[in-house]
């Protein structure tokens, strides 16, 4: 029988949502100046609504930003968003806001690169069904910077003991492996000669299908950090397989598809419809493309 098709495009991998980033904030009104105000995101109004924690929505993915000490992502988080000269303007718009922190942004040909107030950077994409599948808003990548000569080893831990298919790649910025979470985003560590910053505490969440056997790989080799709830666990060294000697620090809030938040509708609301040019019914924006845009 002939194949028609290549059904490996189709392979998901174990790593079944990509959830959240996690990096603690100063100050939350600067915060919500930088994400809301600037990025465009939505506040989601079901969860962490006091003044302790925000999450911010884009997509089917959320910022987490608790208040504490501030972090800073060792790398940077990639974004989809459909207007990038309305984005430009709001960044503009809210730079006297924040002059005293290191907020800053420049837009280029093909995306918009921002800093937020303690010097995370976020890269925001236009929609690009070749890139990015069809998002329309999200969070296809977060990158992180890792020391040279680790890719590999990175993709095999997580092959191997996630379940989730890494890949290693090269491109004009050098070495990376690619590591596939959900249906549109993966994570990325990219090697850099440049000095890395210590580890200061950030997180992101996931969500796997096959939920004991890793954590049974995870905690014979001892990494297992916290046993959080009979759907959760945490680890945060990526190590080599063979010696043991740690590749990457991040740590990763592992779930299962049984966890009460697991696939959780999430509220984006559609940034241009307000003031004069308001109209009701069209309060929601879509973060998928339409099925005439999508194929």
């Amino acid at each position: 029988m002939t194949t028609l098709f290549n059904r490996a495009t189709e392979d998901v991998g174990n790593i079944v949502e990509f959830g959240h980033v996690n990096l603690r904030v100063a100050n939350q009104q600067q915060a919500l100046v930088f994400y809301a105000m600037g990025l465009g995101l939505t506040r989601d109004p079901y969860q962490r609504i006091g003044i302790e924690n925000a999450w911010m929505n884009i997509g089917t993915c959320q910022f987490h930003l608790p208040v504490g000490k501030a972090e800073v992502l060792r790398g940077v988080v990639g974004l989809v968003m459909p207007d990038m000269d309305a984005l430009a303007e709001r960044l503009a718009r809210i730079a006297p806001l924040l002059k005293d922190t290191r907020f800053s942004f420049t837009q280029h040909a093909s995306h918009v690169d921002a800093t937020c107030p303690w010097g995370n950077r976020i890269r925001v994409h236009a929609p690009d069904r070749a890139r990015f599948g069809p998002l329309l808003l999200g969070m296809p990548y977060v990158e992180v910077d890792c020391a040279p000569g680790t890719a590999a080893g990175i993709a095999r831990f997580y092959t191997e003991l996630l379940g989730a298919p890494g890949s290693l790649g090269e491109d004009a910025a050098g070495v990376f492996a690619r590591i596939p979470m959900g249906l549109y985003e993966g994570l990325v560590f990219r090697e850099t000669a440049r000095p890395l910053p210590a580890y200061d505490g950030h997180h992101v969440q996931i969500s796997v299908a096959d939920f004991s056997d890793p954590y049974q790989r995870l905690l014979a080799r001892g990494l297992v950090t916290e046993e959080s709830s009979q759907s959760q666990y945490r680890f945060q060294d990526i190590v080599d397989l063979d010696s043991g000697r740690v590749l990457a620090t991040l740590e990763h809030e592992v779930r299962s598809m049984r966890h009460p938040s697991y696939a959780r509708p999430l509220v984006n609301r559609n940034i241009a419809n307000h003031g004069d040019a308001y109209m009701p019914g069209h309060e929601n924006a879509a973060w998928r493309m339409p099925p005439d845009q999508a194929m």
